[in-house]
């Protein structure tokens, strides 16, 4: 295969994942019509057409699809390859694309980077934040971190943060006007501040467990969001009750900005592992992020 042959099934693939050449010329470092002209030469050369256009977007054909799907495993064969080759350095290098989502970047990943990216001055770290379950290996992401329960078996998942709770918090002057609630059936006769999935779309339950038994509550309110951070400046401006992650608000319950309620019925979780498909070798930047994270 010519050089110029391989480079141009690659940039296919780059264009097939992002839908837009625009987008995929800026990651490949050419212009959009450069990469257009390539795409043509492309499907010239193997007489099928492979991508359809519209003014707006691009998709793959039925072609393009069968293609895309004997390429994605050559082209990550090629990566990892080329990542194994970084261990003939002395320290590691290259590109670590991590996908999470908000909360579990800021407390997690980020208090650790910055040592990190010191003790590594040849890797670099892409944070993608996305609510959703993303699918590491079509998105091409070296690793994700989410919930434990979350992450798939066939997964190499390594745990990057301690069990934790969830709490049900509210400012002193809301629970001066409205009392407390002693059990999660009455949050029903409070203002609860919802958070709205960024995946189905629906509003999250607020999960409660006693005596092994655990339930879920649906709470109404005048506030929904889809910002945790959003949520919780809420809470603290006397709009209603949150649900918050427990250390999320430690600060704000040390200084008696928020009080905690319904605490005997708020369930731990397994708290947070970073996972990344099982190969034969890991790329060397990832093993040395994974050894900075892992608890």
């Amino acid at each position: 295969m010519k050089r110029d042959e391989l480079n141009d099934l690659a940039a296919f693939a780059v264009v097939a994942q992002t839908k837009s050449f625009t987008h995929a010329a800026s990651q490949l470092g050419m212009s959009s019509s450069a990469l257009s002209h390539a795409m043509k030469a492309l499907e010239a050369r193997l007489d099928v057409r492979l991508l359809a256009r519209t003014t707006r977007s691009v998709s793959t054909t039925e072609a393009g699809e069968r293609l895309l799907r004997k390429l994605r495993p050559a082209l990550e064969d090629i990566r990892v390859g080329l990542a194994e080759m970084g261990q003939l350095r002395d320290r590691p290098a290259g590109l670590v694309r991590i996908t999470t989502f908000r909360y579990a970047a800021t407390a997690v990943v980020w208090p650790k980077l910055p040592a990190f990216l010191d003790a590594h001055p040849n890797v670099s770290v892409e944070l993608s934040i996305d609510e959703g379950l993303t699918d590491i290996v079509e998105s091409r992401f070296d690793a994700g971190i989410r919930w434990g329960e979350s992450v798939a078996k066939d997964m190499i998942a390594v745990r990057v943060s301690p069990d934790i709770r969830l709490a049900v918090v509210g400012s002193p002057a809301y629970f001066a006007r409205h009392g407390k609630p002693r059990t999660p059936q009455q949050l029903a006769d409070h203002r609860c501040i919802n958070y709205r999935l960024h995946t189905a779309g629906g509003l999250h339950p607020w999960d409660f467990e006693r005596n092994e038994h655990a339930f879920q509550v649906r709470p109404s309110g005048t506030l929904i969001f889809n910002d945790g951070e959003l949520a919780l400046a809420a809470a603290l401006a006397g709009q209603g009750l949150a649900y918050v992650y427990e250390d999320q608000v430690a600060m704000q319950l040390s200084s008696g900005a928020l009080v905690r309620v319904l605490d005997e019925w708020c369930p731990t979780y397994s708290g947070f592992f970073l996972y990344h498909p099982s190969r034969r070798q890991t790329p060397p930047a990832l093993a040395a992020l994974i050894n900075a994270l892992r608890v």
